[in-house]
């Protein structure tokens, strides 16, 4: 479980931390009696438990990042939940029925909690989808490049938009505008946390001061100017 990252600001700084301390870590001031210049406010998670999130799209770790990380780097693995948190996920070895395994995981919802009529076919078009000879293994084999485990969740994604009259998606189109903003949120959160655990804290310079840096230069240059 990941622990809770904090922010505030003071100093002209941007501190994030797991707990407000009792002095600023960048002027060393207590914060006895003071109040600082903003409420801390706790940064959004952006993990969840797959296993908790039916009918979704989810990005993880591939398991062979040891540390299962979002670290910008690492290969990563997606899957599709059926209406019990059940993850369905393409691998080389075909398509696997995970109940564990996807507890800190990007989730997508791919339907909205009124749509009814498909949440009660969702099991049974993902098991006929699952079931079909292009993911048995002895039928076509799993391919790094075309065939693979993103595949296999993007066409599952335009088969249901297919019964909703709905146009298909490209890979492009899906990955920019879906899972590429999440997957860099996830990353800078990961890192945040592992600065955290090594520093204690992360501390970055206030875009407020920056931009009252900015006012200033124009105004002196609007002074220089008249």
């Amino acid at each position: 479980m990941d622990k809770s990252v904090i922010k505030f600001s003071h100093c002209h700084k941007d501190i994030f931390c797991f707990f407000v301390p009792e002095q600023c870590p960048e002027c060393e001031e207590s914060f006895s009696g003071r109040r600082l210049e903003e409420a801390p406010v706790s940064v959004p998670n952006p993990f969840s438990n797959g296993h908790k999130a039916p009918c979704a799209f989810l990005v993880a770790p591939t398991e062979d990042n040891l540390l299962r990380e979002f670290d910008g780097g690492s290969d990563l693995h997606t899957g599709i939940t059926d209406t019990k948190g059940v993850v369905f996920n393409y691998t080389k070895t075909g398509v696997r029925r995970d109940h564990q395994g996807w507890e800190r995981c990007i989730s997508i919802p791919l339907v909205q909690p009124d749509m009814y009529n498909l949440i009660d076919q969702w099991d049974q078009y993902l098991e006929k989808f699952s079931s079909a000879q292009m993911w048995d293994p002895l039928w076509q084999s799993f391919n790094e490049e075309n065939h693979n485990c993103y595949s296999y969740t993007l066409m599952f994604i335009n088969c249901i938009l297919a019964t909703q009259s709905k146009r298909a998606l490209s890979k492009d189109e899906f990955t920019q505008t879906f899972v590429l903003p999440r997957v860099k949120r996830a990353s800078k959160y990961s890192m945040l946390c592992r600065e955290i655990s090594q520093n204690h804290f992360y501390i970055v310079d206030s875009p407020k001061r920056n931009s009252r840096e900015g006012q200033s230069d124009e105004e002196e240059a609007g002074k220089s100017m008249s």
